[in-house]
C-alpha cells in the first residue's frame, strides 16, 4: 500500500487558486490520490510525489511546500518585499505618470500610451503569463478573464483603464491572501502552542542524564522536567512536585488549576509556579493538542451544507456570466453598430463575473469560527455541525456530571438530641473510612472540611445492600440506609420527620446508631452546578424551544433537580438505550436536537441526536471520538457561546453570499444604461472579495 503523506502550504490565497493546484498534483503519475484542506493549508497525498513536483504544480501562484513534522516554519516574506506587491506598486508609479503625460501630452499620445503600456506589463506580467497558460488550456480562472479583459481593453484603445484594472486587481489579490491568512492564524496559533523541544531524565546503565530533546524524540515513560514558567511539552501524569496549571490552551478557561502527585497534565499548558517532574504518557503525535489540531483541521476541510450549494453554484455560474458578457459584446453592437462601446461593457462584464467573493463566502467564515471556537476550549468537527448547532430547537442534557457537579455532597446532618454535629460526623466517618463507595467519600470530605480526626476503625464489617459497621474508641457503630438502621433501634420523630424531607428532594440519606440508641442522619445529594440555571436562561434567550434533561437516576432525585433548574421535561431512570429511545422520539417532533452529555455512558443518544455535545473533552478520547463538538473543560457556561456562535456563523454566511451576489448584480445592471466601466467591475469583484473576508473576521471577536 502506498504512504500517506502530509504537507503545509504556504501562499494559499484563493479558493479557486486552491483547486487548481489539487488539479495539477492529480495529473502527476505517482500520486494516486489527493486531498487539499483549503482552511487548514494543508495537503494530503497518497503517491510518491517529490516536493519540487508538489512545488511545480502550484508555481502558477507562488505556493510552497513543506512536510507537515517539520516543526520550523519558513520565514514569512514581508508584505512589501513580496514581488507582486513590489510590481504593482511600480504599476502604480508609471499609471501616475501616465496621468501626467495624458495631461500634457494628450490621452492619444504615443508617449502617454507608451506609459500605459509599461504600467500594464509591469503590474500584469504575472497574471498574463498565467493567463495565456489557462487560455490554451480552455481554463477559465481570474487570471484567465483578467487577461481576457486587458488585451480586450488594450485593443479598442482603454490603455488608461486597462492599466488601472491590473493594479487594482493586484491590490485585490494581495488584500485576499492576507485577510485569508489572517483567518488561518487561529490554527496556526495551536500550532505553537506546544514547545518544540523539553528537558527530559533518561536512565542510562546507571546513571540518569538530564538532555534536551525534540518533542518528537522523546518516548512513554520518559520524564519530563518543567520548570517554573515553562510549558508543559507532553502529556503526562505529574510524579513529584505540586504547582498551578495554566489550562487555557486547552480548556479556554483562564483560572489556573492545581496539580500535585498523580494529577494528569497536558501539552501547551503553561506551569505558573512550583517546579514539577512529568511521566509522558502519550507520544507528541498522540497528545491532546495534537488532536484538537488534528480534528479543528478535518473539520475545516469537511464541507457544510452552504458551501456545498455555493460551489454547485459556482460551478454553472462562471459559465453563465462568460455567456452574458459575450452576448453584451455582440447582440447591441449588431443593432447599434457601435463595436467598441459594447465589447468594452462586454469585458467589463467578464470582470464583474469572477466567482472569488461568492467561492470563498462560506469557508473563510467557518475558518474562522471554527478557529475561534478552538481557542476558547470547544472543539467543532465540521463545518455542517457548526451550521446544525445554528438551527437548533431543543437540547437535551444528561444530568450527572452535566447539570450537576457529579460529585456527592453532604447537604445536611440532623442529630439526636444528646448527641453534637461533630462527634456523630466524626464517629460516621471513621466507619466509613475503609469504604470504597462515592457516599462515604462525602462524609470523608465533609469530616475533612471541619477539621475533624477522623479515628482507625476497628474489626470492620460490610453488610452487603444495608451499609456497614465497626468498633470506633471501643463502641460498635452502625452506618447504613434508613431502613436497616430502623431495624436496629428507634428513631426519634424529629429525625424520621428531616428524612422524609431529604428524600422528597431526592438525596440519599445515611443514618447511624449505636446498639441501643440512634445518633443521627447525614443528607448527601450530587450538588447542581452554580452555572446550569444560568445556563438554561441564556438558551431560551438564544431561541432553544426546548429542554429536557435525560438520566438513569431515580425519579425524585432527577424531579427535585429539574424544579430547582426550572425544567419542565424530565425523563427519569434511563437505561442507555431508553435514552437512544428519547432521542428519536425528541427529534420527531423537534427536527434539529442536541444532546449534551460525557461522551462514554452516553454515546448511544450523542450519536443519534442532531449534535452530540460531549462534556470535558480535555483527556477524554472516548468524548472527541464520538462527540461532534466536545467542551474541553468541564465547563457548562460555552455552551450558550457555542450555540451563540454558530448563529452568528449562520447569519455572517447569509450575509456574505448576499454581499457577493449583490455587488455583483448591481454592477451587472449598469450595463443596461452602458455605465458600466473597468474601474467599476473591478472594484466591485474587489469590494465583494473585501466585504466577504472582513465580515467573515468579524468571527474572531465573540467571546465566552
Amino acid at each position: 500500500m502506498t504512504a500517506k503523506q502530509e504537507y503545509r502550504l504556504q501562499n494559499l490565497s484563493c479558493a479557486s487558486c486552491a483547486a487548481k493546484f489539487e488539479k495539477n498534483i492529480r495529473c502527476i503519475d505517482s500520486v494516486e490520490d489527493v486531498q487539499l484542506n483549503f482552511g487548514a493549508s494543508k495537503l494530503t497525498i497518497v503517491g510518491d510525489a517529490t516536493i519540487e513536483q508538489l512545488e511545480e504544480a502550484g508555481a502558477f501562484d507562488g505556493i510552497t511546500v513543506r512536510e507537515a513534522s517539520v516543526r520550523a516554519k519558513p520565514k514569512a516574506i514581508p508584505f512589501y518585499k513580496r514581488k507582486e506587491n513590489i510590481l504593482a506598486v511600480f504599476a502604480l508609479v508609471f499609471i501616475i505618470a501616465g496621468y501626467i503625460a495624458a495631461a500634457q501630452f494628450g490621452e492619444k499620445s504615443a508617449i502617454t500610451i507608451g506609459i500605459f503600456l509599461t504600467a500594464i506589463v509591469v503590474g500584469g506580467i504575472d497574471i498574463f503569463i498565467t493567463g495565456f497558460k489557462n487560455l490554451a488550456k480552455l481554463d477559465f480562472d481570474m487570471k484567465t478573464l483578467m487577461t481576457i479583459a486587458v488585451i480586450g481593453a488594450t485593443i479598442i484603445g482603454e490603455w488608461k483603464e486597462g492599466a488601472v484594472v491590473v493594479f487594482l486587481f493586484a491590490v485585490s489579490e494581495a488584500l485576499e491572501a492576507y485577510s485569508m491568512n489572517k483567518a488561518r492564524q487561529s490554527i496556526e496559533g495551536l500550532m505553537d502552542i506546544a514547545p518544540p523541544t523539553a528537558l527530559i531524565k533518561r536512565a542510562h546503565g546507571e546513571h540518569v542524564h538530564e538532555m534536551e530533546v525534540n518533542t518528537e524524540d522523546i518516548q512513554i515513560d520518559d520524564v519530563l522536567i518543567v520548570k517554573p514558567g515553562q510549558k508543559i511539552a507532553m502529556d503526562g501524569v505529574v510524579i513529584t512536585g505540586l504547582s498551578t496549571v495554566n489550562q487555557a490552551a486547552i480548556t479556554g478557561e483562564s483560572v489556573p488549576v492545581t496539580r500535585t502527585i498523580g494529577d494528569e497534565v497536558f501539552a501547551g499548558t503553561l506551569n505558573e509556579e512550583g517546579a514539577m517532574e512529568v511521566r509522558v504518557t502519550k507520544r507528541v503525535e498522540d497528545t491532546t493538542i495534537a488532536k484538537i489540531i488534528h480534528l479543528v483541521e478535518e473539520a475545516q476541510a469537511e464541507k457544510a451544507p452552504s458551501q456545498k450549494f455555493v460551489d454547485r453554484f459556482a460551478k454553472y455560474y462562471t459559465p453563465a456570466i462568460m455567456l452574458i458578457a459575450l452576448l453584451v459584446a455582440v447582440v447591441p453592437s449588431l443593432f447599434t453598430g457601435d463595436w467598441q462601446t459594447w465589447i468594452y461593457q462586454g469585458l467589463a462584464t467578464l470582470v464583474v463575473g469572477c466567482p472569488c467573493a461568492l467561492v470563498i463566502s462560506t469557508p473563510v467564515a467557518i475558518v474562522t469560527a471554527i478557529g475561534n471556537a478552538a481557542r476558547n476550549g470547544v472543539l467543532i468537527k465540521g463545518g455542517i455541525h457548526l451550521e446544525e448547532l445554528g438551527r437548533i430547537k431543543a437540547i437535551a442534557f444528561d444530568k450527572t456530571g452535566t447539570l450537576t457537579e457529579g460529585t456527592p455532597t453532604v447537604t445536611k446532618i440532623v442529630v439526636a438530641a444528646s448527641e453534637s454535629e461533630a462527634s456523630v460526623l466524626q464517629r460516621i466517618a471513621a466507619v466509613e473510612k475503609p469504604s470504597q463507595h462515592p457516599l462515604a467519600k462525602a462524609i470523608l470530605t465533609k469530616a475533612h472540611e471541619q477539621n475533624l480526626l477522623v479515628s482507625e476503625p476497628t474489626d470492620f464489617q460490610s453488610v452487603t445492600g444495608k451499609g456497614a459497621y465497626a468498633t470506633v474508641d471501643d463502641e460498635v457503630i452502625y452506618v447504613g440506609s434508613l431502613t436497616w438502621i430502623t431495624s436496629l433501634v428507634a428513631l426519634e420523630p424529629q429525625i424520621i420527620e428531616e428524612a422524609k424531607r431529604m428524600q422528597e428532594l431526592g438525596h440519599s440519606v445515611i443514618a447511624a446508631a449505636t446498639a441501643t440508641k440512634v445518633l443521627g442522619i447525614i443528607g448527601i445529594a450530587d450538588q447542581v452546578r452554580a452555572e446550569s440555571k444560568d445556563v438554561l436562561a441564556k438558551l431560551r434567550k438564544q431561541h432553544v424551544d426546548h429542554t429536557v434533561m435525560l438520566t438513569g437516576d431515580a425519579e425524585p432525585t432527577a424531579k427535585a433537580i429539574a424544579t430547582e433548574l426550572g425544567l419542565t421535561d424530565v425523563r427519569a431512570g434511563l437505561l442507555p438505550e431508553h435514552k437512544l429511545q428519547a432521542m428519536k422520539e425528541l427529534r420527531t417532533k423537534y427536527e434539529t436536537v442536541a444532546m449534551v452529555g460525557d461522551g462514554v455512558n452516553d454515546a448511544p443518544a450523542l450519536a443519534a441526536a442532531s449534535v452530540g455535545i460531549a462534556m470535558g473533552g480535555a483527556g477524554t478520547d472516548a468524548a472527541l471520538e464520538t462527540a461532534d463538538v466536545a467542551l474541553m473543560g468541564d465547563d457548562l457556561t460555552k455552551l450558550p457561546y457555542t450555540i451563540g456562535l454558530s448563529k452568528k456563523t449562520l447569519r455572517i454566511i447569509k450575509e456574505n453570499i448576499a454581499f457577493a451576489l449583490g455587488l455583483k448584480a448591481i454592477a451587472l445592471l449598469l450595463v443596461i444604461p452602458g455605465l458600466l466601466t473597468l474601474w467599476i467591475a473591478i472594484f466591485a469583484d474587489m469590494g465583494a472579495t473585501l466585504l466577504v473576508v472582513l465580515n467573515s473576521l468579524r468571527l474572531m471577536r465573540t467571546q465566552k
